[in-house]
């Protein structure tokens, strides 16, 4: 006798997604809006003006007490309590042998408090892992996932749409730091991150808030062009910004260092932690012979890569696979981030070709990202 899956949680949103016709979708276990409408018009409206998005699905860890930042300084491969309060890092948790379990957001809150954000397809996995690790020091594991919703207000508008609702020091927050304020009355955490290449602010509220706080940024980011997004155009948006996602770019199989974000591992901080010594070995491999390495590539027709889809040279040899592809809404054309051999992997390598179902489409090598906001 089979047992029927689960069926897809929803966020506090999910009346609000449907009254706006989205398409919604089961991603990791969450019924999500996909697209309202056109997701090439959201995506162009994040980069433009403004883009609305509900990332209530992500995972919110909380970890307290003394010892809270030596715990992360062993779970994680950052340096953690070097980390000032109301700042934020980009980390991973990686395994005893370097691979990554998952990449990290970590927020610290107070002196003896810190918040993980997890990727939705993870949480459980970080959450059990950061447990067992912080099991030997003074300090306890909190599940909060149930505890938050998470809006994102993202694009060139998003400050000055945000600014109309709150009082908190918006121009003093700099990028990867958060502080403690409401907006339009909601108390909230307001952290200036984003997944998408723009100036942004993503809010952490109460999931009771939720609602009344979508509905005021909905209508103070109206003069502004704000339009509410899906998952569909945050994913075109972080491949043209070249940041990774876990389970394409990033695996178990791969090490920060693989990934070509080794700058991530603190091998200088006190102390020992979970998979030091793997990637330790790692680095040394990484600096003299690189196996493979990740590129851009930017298609010279119209025909669009998918993730698993082999990168080719003449005569059809595979020298890497593509990890993520899709239409550039900013470039007009397809573009893929991929592993390559590292002999392949310099910017405009001649004789380059995607196999897309047995035609060798010819790309051209490029630097990620393939988009940089201008300051």
């Amino acid at each position: 006798m089979t047992t029927a899956p689960a069926a897809p949680r929803r966020t506090a949103l999910d009346a609000v997604h449907r009254a706006l016709g989205a398409t919604m979708t089961d991603f990791a276990g969450w019924d999500m809006p996909l697209r309202y409408g056109s997701e090439r018009d959201e995506h162009n409206a994040v980069r433009g003006t403004a883009g609305l998005f509900d990332l209530s699905h992500m995972g919110e860890i909380t970890v307290t007490g003394p010892q809270a930042g030596e715990a992360l300084d062993f779970a994680l491969v950052g340096h953690l309590s070097a980390l000032a309060v109301g700042r934020a890092r980009y980390t991973m948790i990686c395994t005893a042998d370097g691979g990554i379990l998952d990449d990290l957001i970590v927020y610290r809150l107070g002196e003896a408090e810190f918040m993980i954000v997890a990727n939705a397809s993870n949480a459980q996995v970080v959450l059990d892992a950061v447990t067992d690790r912080a099991k030997d020091f003074d300090a306890e594991v909190r599940d909060d996932r149930d505890g938050y919703a998470l809006i994102a207000v993202q694009g060139p508008q998003s400050p000055a749409i945000l600014k109309s609702l709150t009082d908190a020091d918006l121009d003093g927050l700099k990028y990867y730091a958060g502080l403690p304020g409401t907006v339009a009355g909601v108390p909230a955490l307001i952290a200036r991150t984003g997944y998408t290449g723009e100036d942004g602010f993503e809010l952490f509220v109460s999931p009771a808030d939720a609602e009344a706080l979508w509905q005021a940024l909905t209508e103070a980011g109206q003069p502004y062009g704000l339009v509410p997004c899906g998952l569909s155009c945050r994913d075109t948006l972080r491949l043209e910004a070249g940041m990774p996602l876990y389970g394409h770019e990033l695996t178990t199989a791969l090490t920060p260092f693989d990934a070509g974000l080794g700058r991530v591992v603190k091998f200088d901080k006190p102390g020992d932690f979970i998979g030091r010594q793997a990637l330790e070995q790692a680095a040394v491999q990484a600096e003299a012979t690189p196996p493979r390495k990740l590129v851009g590539l930017v298609a010279e027709g119209r025909r669009v890569p998918r993730a698993g889809y082999p990168v080719t040279v003449e005569g059809g040899r595979v020298i890497g696979e593509v990890t993520s592809g899709a239409p550039s809404p900013t470039l007009g054309k397809p573009i893929a981030i991929a592993y390559v051999d590292a002999p392949h992997a310099a910017p405009g390598t001649p004789g380059v070709s995607v196999d897309i179902r047995g035609s060798h489409e010819p790309y051209q090598v490029v630097a990620l990202p393939f988009y940089k906001r201008q300051r």
